[in-house]
């Protein structure tokens, strides 16, 4: 096997040689037009036998068939506990979009181009990304409340923020400086999304390109990825605990039924040191705090009136039992009161590149509706619990 001249690639390949086969990492910017451009340079340069892109199954079937939108089960989404994930993958994508508009490029592109070119000179294609709901679920799994609240918060901040984008700056941010700067400031602000959502792909990637067959192996991946794969790429490494979704720690199964376990005995122990007058303002406080904040996050969300008055009602009493959430009541309400249209869903991809389509739209309208009041329900019963806590002891 001969290696192609590294020097005849663009400045963005990175060759690596491994015993009787040679990489080339392609570090790209997923909204980039000169990455698509690198893409096919280096394709067409090097003859691979494989092609490895940094997709999953899923997110290769959304970035090959726009139209999947249309088949998506809004109910299933709710039923399954899934919209919060949702959420977060359409904000992802709305910023995404936003820049890709901006500077004429569809986001992915480099990956689409990618997959045709292998399809043409017949090389074998490996999707060698971890599936995006392990992912999500992973990062999800290892934050606490607080640090949930202030990276959703963070997302939801996302999609008010217009700052300009050029092309120049996001080329920029394919130069290894900037990316180790911008890891940097993840690991400090959050490192458990870091650890989970770059660190272990780093690994995961490594191990399918190592895993690839051929000679000649080109791999198409994010720019910030290309360290940690270069770091990884000759140690062998087991993928399946890295695919695994950990269960809640015995700690947090505890808890959930805990808390109400304790709200309800304080109640009790109220009555016995206050009579049914103290009992009777600790249940008003539950519900009161509850209801309203529920109900509020549901407002928010420009929830149908009916949507936040079962925010209000289911609150109080789906806070008391872990397997049901007040969100999942208000959202299953609000998609019944304002059941999506195969049109709001053909019209979702569109709509959330604005903060007034995000709210307009009646899909993500549900979305939010059930992450709002879910919140509000989860900030319910750290206050109404602390208030009552106060006043029976």
């Amino acid at each position: 096997m001969t290696a192609t001249d590294s020097s005849s690639l663009p400045a963005s390949v990175t060759s690596i040689t491994l015993p009787g086969r040679e990489v080339y990492l392609v570090g790209t910017a997923h909204v980039s037009r000169q990455s698509v451009e690198d893409v096919r340079h280096t394709i067409q340069a090097v003859r691979p036998d494989t092609v490895c892109v940094e997709l999953c199954p899923a997110r290769y079937q959304s970035l090959s068939d726009p139209e999947s939108w249309r088949r998506m089960d809004v109910y299933r989404v709710i039923r399954q506990g899934k919209a919060a994930f949702l959420l977060v993958q359409l904000i992802l994508q709305a910023m995404y979009r936003r820049i890709g508009d901006r500077l004429g490029v569809q986001p992915g592109a480099e990956m689409l181009a990618a997959v045709e070119l292998a399809r043409t000179h017949g090389a074998q294609l490996v999707l060698a990304d971890r599936d995006v709901q392990v992912t999500l679920k992973r990062v999800w799994g290892g934050m606490g409340w607080w640090t949930k609240m202030r990276f959703f918060g963070q997302l939801l901040w996302s999609i008010f923020d217009d700052e300009e984008v050029d092309a120049a700056s996001v080329e920029r941010l394919k130069e290894s400086d900037a990316l180790t700067a911008a890891m940097a400031e993840l690991a400090e602000g959050f490192p458990e999304i870091k650890a989970r959502l770059i660190d272990e792909r780093d690994r995961y990637l490594a191990e399918k390109i190592r895993q690839a067959p051929g000679e000649r192996i080109v791999a198409v991946v994010g720019a910030g990825h290309v360290p940690g794969i270069v770091r990884h790429i000759e140690e062998p490494c087991d993928l399946a605990p890295l695919e695994e979704v950990p269960p809640p720690s015995p700690w947090r199964r505890a808890a959930a039924w805990l808390i109400p376990a304790l709200i309800v005995a304080l109640v009790v122990l109220g009555f016995f040191r206050g009579g049914a007058a103290l009992t009777g303002e600790a249940v008003l406080i539950w519900f009161g705090v509850h209801g309203t904040l529920s109900a509020l996050g549901a407002a928010v969300a420009l929830g149908h009136p009916l949507a936040v008055l079962s925010a209000l009602v289911a609150s109080p009493f789906t806070s008391l039992n872990p397997m049901i959430a007040a969100g999942w009541v208000a959202g299953l309400v609000q998609a019944w009161a304002r059941k999506p249209t195969v049109a709001d869903l053909e019209a979702l991809p569109q709509s959330i590149l604005t903060v007034r389509g995000f709210w307009t739209n009646p899909v993500s309208r549900i979305l939010l509706v059930v992450v709002f009041a879910n919140m509000g329900s989860s900030l319910g019963t750290l206050i109404s619990g602390g208030w009552i806590f106060a006043k029976v002891l």
